[in-house]
């Protein structure tokens, strides 16, 4: 059981680990700007997802995204065909949040609270209704449809300011709040009701070889792993665990206290919790690695060669007036007159934040209504 302990520690040691890289990431993208740090949707591999059918079609990405974001895509897809959704409960850092929040709430209210089945059971089908509209329209629009109601993106941008985020992603951060507030109340709110990833991951799940399996002669029907576990799973009363809810996040078994009860299981083989960690981090983190020296995992907008230019719906939010006009080759008084930027703004002033200096600046809107002349 100390061993058991140990391993949790470990668990919960890596995403802490992975919520501050996270977090950093998001900052650094902030203050340095996509060219030099990517944005937290470049970063998450739903944005693969989104992007699928413009880069099938067109052989481009949708706004804000890059060959690395769906090489972490499949990384993550792989993932999950071998280890269910182990990503959700062993790497995702907004999972990390919520499932830091919740023993946060276990402390505060000295107890595990449970939604009713009857709300519960229905509420689990809206993270697919979520995961077939969000794909839906950011393969229509062939942009990232979702950003202002994403509580992920709301969180990354938190360092602009709580006025900024509520400006930009006004849902979004409604969104991040109650995941934070439900958290607290009940474990993993996001990922059982609402996470589109999490809907994908646990379908594509389903064919993993790898299973929870409880070995009724030795089970003491104690509880604990149905009490342990953070999407509710009545672990006990099964003989293996195949729903698409589960987590792959080792709490059960860890948690169970008759060593043999319950196991990993891949055919007739049994993985120790230990094992399966190391497994899931390895291949995510090596794939990373592999991809990087492939020269597959980029993040950011590649550097413009001598003679090179871009178009306007190439434009990013995090250049500069001039750097825009530069890029596209376009005079910068001519590039004010396209782009209806009064004259007030100065060239250093971000695309972004042109809204700051004249109000109700509208810079995708512009960007978009020059696309369509």
């Amino acid at each position: 059981m100390k061993r058991n302990k140990m391993i949790k520690f470990l668990r919960w040691g890596l995403m802490a680990i992975f919520v501050v890289l996270i977090s950093i990431a998001a900052y650094l993208h902030q203050v340095l700007g996509g060219a030099k740090a990517p944005s937290i949707h470049a970063l998450c591999p739903f944005g693969g997802l989104e992007s699928l059918y413009q880069v099938f079609t067109t052989g481009s990405f949708i706004s804000k995204i890059f060959a690395g974001t769906l090489t972490l895509f499949i990384i993550t897809l792989i993932v999950a065909v071998l280890f269910r959704r182990s990503f959700c409960g062993l790497i995702c850092p907004f999972g990390a949040i919520q499932e830091f929040f919740a023993k946060l709430g276990h402390k505060l209210f000295k107890r595990k609270l449970i939604m009713p089945a009857s709300i519960d059971k229905p509420l689990r089908y809206l993270k697919y209704i979520v995961l077939v509209v969000t794909v839906f329209y950011a393969w229509k629009t062939a942009g990232l449809w979702m950003a202002p109601y994403d509580p992920w993106s709301a969180y990354a941008h938190l360092p602009e300011g709580l006025e900024s985020v509520w400006k930009e992603s006004a849902v979004g951060l409604i969104i991040l709040v109650i995941t934070v507030l439900g958290s607290l109340i009940y474990d993993r709110f996001f990922c059982k009701y609402l996470c589109p990833m999490g809907a994908f991951y646990g379908i594509i799940g389903k064919i993993s070889p790898i299973k929870v399996v409880r070995n009724e002669s030795l089970c003491i029907d104690c509880g604990q792993c149905t009490k342990s576990c953070p999407m509710n799973i009545d672990v006990q009363h099964s003989l293996k665990v195949t729903t698409a809810e589960c987590l792959n996040c080792q709490t059960c078994v860890l948690n169970c206290p008759k060593a043999g009860a319950l196991a990993h299981q891949i055919g007739n083989k049994t993985l120790k919790p230990l094992t399966v960690i190391i497994l899931v981090v390895v291949l995510f983190f090596g794939s990373i690695v592999a991809s990087q020296a492939l020269g597959i995992y980029q993040l950011t907008p590649a550097s413009l060669k001598t003679g090179e230019s871009i178009n306007y719906d190439e434009i990013k939010g995090f250049m500069s007036i001039k750097e825009a006009a530069e890029s596209t080759k376009t005079d910068l008084k001519e590039f004010y007159v396209k782009f209806k930027i009064p004259e007030n703004v100065p060239a250093e002033t971000k695309m972004k934040e042109i809204s700051k200096v004249s109000e109700g600046y509208d810079f995708d809107q512009v960007k978009a209504s020059l696309n369509t002349q």
